[in-house]
Formats: structure tokens, C-alpha cells, sequence
């Protein structure tokens, strides 16, 4: 999604960052600065990992092995192999390459984490990071590969080994190129890796919670864009707005139930279409279908389970995840605040219920389709039916989304697989929550693309004006796809649908006409 108030420059402290922040860098290419005081305690903390490096105890991470392995005392001398072998070792990603934004995300987060002071690297570390990400150097990341416990260890394993020099990258978008050479045309000195830095670089939620992070932003749009499409349908059904009264919704107060029905009866209002159906409604049709009548219902639960992915991201955001971690009463301390759980379970969660919002408005757009439930419409919404097919394939392509919308619905923190000789036996899977929850949020945003694109065909069909709102979002649609007529090549027109959906054409056409939508 387009935004207009994203910050030019996000500055990273000790402070935990915003969701707004996090998409300012990952998506809109923002500048990141580091608050200088955020860079003192970094080296105050640092001073404690150094003392324990020289103590003859063994200390995890910082003079043992990792993992199954942390029995073994590594000498002095080996410990800089010890961490450039961490983080070569755990580069182990397979398959195609993650986003671009993702891995902007992800690396941000693991900047953010490093300027706590809480993970005990020195203040170069936090600086590479933030010049790698600056120059827009791109590490090569691959889909498999986190377990979402430990952290994402491998996704943060290929961003750490981009900054020694080493693996592939991408600079601004281009070609893959040798790390080596994009820092050296960048002008930054590749790290050479010390006690602690290497598990300090590999050890955190970063990826699931960036990628949380990207969707939240991505559906606080898409529920404003289902509610114009619900909207939309009303009028194009020649249905009702009765049963959206701000009244009725507050006999059940779900607060996203009623910011739903707010935006409908918003977009829907002032209608002619409306206005001249209503008598025959009331006599003839009663009521709409659940699919119509029942939008604000599913739409404010996906608001209101949203609103709760926001408060774990928050927390989440202002969370210092390593292990060990430098306390605050400089100790160096195990714990398991790397395990993905938290996050993994509030993907899964949005997951089904961008499933369900998607299910719901493929059934509203099938209703336009066939003459039985559309109210005086023609078959598929063809101009010829029987020479012209109309939309009738546009649903089936709705219906194949949803389906596969359907399996990824299915919790991947419901699983859990053992790791490390058994020694990191249970396991979050939140990396897996978070990638299907991207190919989900495209799902939706692609059916209601389409539901759309049906609703301003069968609007533009009917008799009178429609209604400020919805004619709004359907002259965005007509600056780049045609009224009604023959069959014409339907995939491009879908294509347009989705790009002013994912762009936030819609939501910015139908605001400037009725005002901010909730």
C-alpha cells in the first residue's frame, strides 16, 4: 500500500520502533539514524561481554558452542572462528529469494534489537547494519530455512554474513551481486566478528515480526477496501442499509463490528438506486443474504482480531530478543525469548481470518452472476448472454483463491518439529505463518479486486445515480478499465482492479468524496 505520512528518516534506539516505522524502511526506503545514546549503552554493554570473554567460567555464546554443542569451551583463540563458522554454518536458506521489503524488515528489526545494549555487541556492529541498510544492500535470502525458534536463524544468518563480505546481495533492486563488491562500492568496511556478535546477529522474531509488521499495514487498508466493496454491492444488488444502523450495531458492541457498518452506510449513502428499490424491497425481497446482511459482522471481527495483532506487534517491537542477553544488572543470562510463539500464533490468526473476509466476498460477487438471487440483472452480467459469458469466470477465479486461501487457514504454530539433536525440541514456525500470510493478504486483496470490478459493472447497469461513495471508487476503476459491453480480454481488467486495491486508489478516491473511512 501507498502512504502518504510515511517518516523520510526513522531514527533507532533504545525505544521500541513503530509498525508505521518498520514499513517507512522496508517498503518506502526510509533513512535510518542511530540515537547516539542508543550507541553509548551499546558500548557500556559491550565492556561486560569482554570481562566474561576473559573469565576462565564458560559463558554461552560468548566462550561455547551453540546449541547441542554449548558444552564445549572454546579457547580464546578460536573464538572469532567460532562466530564467522556460526554464521556461515547457519546460512543454510533453500528455494526462491524472499522479498526485498521482507528482508529490509527483518534486518531493521535486528538493528533496533542490537541498540537496545541488551545483546552485548560493539557499537560498529549496530553502525555496518545501519550503512548496509542505507545503501539499499539487499541480502540474498531464501524461503526455507527458519524454524521460528532460536529466532530466524537462517534469514538472519544470510543478512549477517552479507555484512563480513561474504554471500550474495542485491543493491537496489538490481542484479545479484558479491557482498564483497556491493560494500566495497558502498564504501563500508565489512565486519570482522568478535565474541558474542555472530549469535547476536541470528538470534530473534525479526523476520515473522517484520513480516507482521508489513501485513498489518496491508490489511488496516484491505478492511476499509471490503467495506466499499460491500458497499458497493448493496447498491448493486439493489439491496438494503437498514440493517446497518448504527443502533443495531451497538446491541452488539464489537467495536470493529460497528466501524464496519460505519464505512458502509458512509459509502453506500445518498444512493438512487437504493431510494428507488426500496419499495419493492420491502415488499419482495425482505431481507439480503447473510453474505450482504452480515458484512459488518465478519469484516469488524477481522478488525477487531486485527486491532490484537497490533497490540502483540507492539510489544513484540519494544522486546530485545537474544540469547544469552546482557541484563540490565549486567549479567549474562540464558532465556527463551527467542521462541516465535507469540507472533507465530497472531499470523496463523489473521490468516484465517483474511480467509473468511475473501470467502465472504466471493459469495457476494457470485450473487451478481446468476439471474435467480441479482435482482433484474442478466445472466453473468453479460451484455449478450449466451454470445457473452460476462463475469462468470472472473468468480471462478475468486473460487480458486479462496480454496487455497482455506489451507493456508491452517495454523503452521499448530506444528512443531525437533532440532539440534533434540536439544531445541519444540519449535514455533512462525517464519512459515508469516510467508503464508503474505500469499493469503494478496489473496484478498486480488477477490476483492474483483468483487469491484462485478459491483461497478452491475452499478453502472442499473437505473439512477449511484451513491457519492461508491460512484468514487468506481470512477478510480473507469480511469483504467472500461463500463459494461462485449466480452473483452477479463484478465487485465482484473489486473488494473488489484493494482488500485494494493495501491490504495480506492480508499483514497471513496475518502476524498465521503471522508475518512474508520
Amino acid at each position: 500500500m501507498t502512504t502518504s505520512t510515511s517518516p523520510a528518516t526513522v531514527t533507532v534506539g533504545i525505544g521500541a520502533l513503530s509498525v508505521e516505522e518498520v514499513v517507512a524502511v522496508a517498503r518506502h526506503g526510509a533513512t535510518v539514524e542511530i540515537d547516539p545514546a542508543a550507541l553509548d549503552e551499546v558500548a557500556a554493554t559491550r565492556q561486560r561481554v569482554e570481562e566474561l570473554a576473559n573469565d576462565p567460567t564458560p559463558v554461552y555464546g560468548i566462550s561455547t558452542g551453540f546449541g547441542a554443542l554449548a558444552r564445549r569451551h572454546i579457547p580464546e583463540h578460536l573464538r572469532a572462528q567460532l562466530q564467522l563458522s556460526l554464521v556461515r554454518s547457519h546460512a543454510a536458506g533453500s528455494g526462491p529469494e524472499v522479498e526485498e521489503e521482507v528482508i529490509r524488515a527483518l534486518m531493521l528489526l535486528r538493528l533496533s534489537t542490537l541498540c537496545t545494549g541488551r545483546t552485548g555487541v560493539r557499537p560498529v556492529v549496530a553502525e555496518t547494519y545501519a550503512q548496509v541498510l542505507n545503501a539499499h544492500i539487499t541480502p540474498v535470502v531464501r524461503e526455507y530455512g527458519s524454524l521460528g525458534c532460536s529466532g530466524d536463524l537462517a534469514p538472519l544468518a544470510h543478512c549477517a554474513l552479507a555484512l563480513l563480505g561474504e554471500g550474495e546481495v542485491r543493491v537496489d533492486g538490481g542484479e545479484v551481486v558479491a557482498s564483497s563488491d556491493a560494500l566495497a562500492a558502498a564504501g563500508i568496511e565489512p565486519l570482522a566478528l568478535e565474541e558474542k556478535e555472530g549469535l547476536a546477529l541470528i538470534n530473534g522474531t525479526d523476520g515473522m515480526l517484520g513480516q507482521l509488521c508489513l501485513a498489518i499495514a496491508d490489511l488496516r487498508e484491505a478492511a476499509k477496501v471490503a467495506d466499499i466493496a460491500t458497499a458497493m454491492t448493496v447498491e448493486g444488488l439493489n439491496g438494503t442499509l437498514t440493517v446497518f444502523a448504527d443502533d443495531l450495531q451497538q446491541l452488539r458492541p464489537h467495536p470493529g463490528q460497528a466501524d464496519a457498518a460505519a464505512n458502509i452506510r458512509a459509502v453506500a449513502a445518498g444512493s438512487e438506486i437504493l431510494a428507488a428499490a426500496a419499495e419493492e424491497f420491502k415488499e419482495k425481497q425482505v431481507q439480503d443474504a447473510y453474505s450482504v446482511r452480515c458484512s459488518p459482522q465478519v469484516a469488524g471481527g477481522f478488525r477487531d482480531t486485527l486491532a490484537h495483532a497490533e497490540l502483540v506487534a507492539g510489544r513484540e517491537l519494544a522486546a530485545a530478543v537474544d540469547n544469552p542477553v546482557v541484563a540490565l544488572d549486567g549479567r549474562v543470562a540464558s532465556n527463551g525469548n527467542f521462541h516465535g510463539a507469540p507472533v507465530a500464533y497472531v499470523l496463523d490468526f489473521l490468516a484465517i481470518v483474511v480467509a473468511d473476509v475473501a470467502s465472504m466476498s466471493e459469495r457476494r460477487t457470485d450473487r451478481f452472476l446468476d439471474t435467480a438471487r441479482n435482482r433484474g440483472l442478466t445472466a453473468f452480467l453479460a451484455d449478450d448472454p449466451g454470445v457473452d459469458s460476462g463475469h462468470m469466470i472472473a468468480q471462478y477465479t475468486q473460487a480458486g483463491i479462496v480454496s487455497e486461501l482455506k489451507r493456508n487457514a491452517t495454523p503452521a504454530s499448530a506444528d512443531s518439529i525437533p532440532s539440534s539433536a533434540m536439544q531445541e525440541d519444540h519449535v514455533s514456525l512462525g517464519w512459515s505463518a508469516a510467508r503464508k500470510l503474505r500469499r493469503s493478504i494478496d489473496g484478498l486483496q486480488r477477490v476483492l479486486a474483483i468483487e469491484i470490478l462485478t459491483a461497478a459493472r452491475a452499478i453502472d447497469m442499473r437505473e439512477g445515480a449511484a451513491a457519492p461513495g461508491t460512484q468514487a471508487a468506481i470512477d478510480v476503476l473507469r480511469s483504467v478499465v472500461e463500463g459494461p459491453g462485449t466480452d473483452r480480454f477479463l484478465s487485465p481488467e482484473i489486473e488494473h482492479s488489484v493494482a488500485l486495491v494494493k495501491g490504495g486508489a480506492y480508499v483514497e478516491g471513496v475518502e476524498k468524496r465521503v471522508g475518512t473511512l474508520r
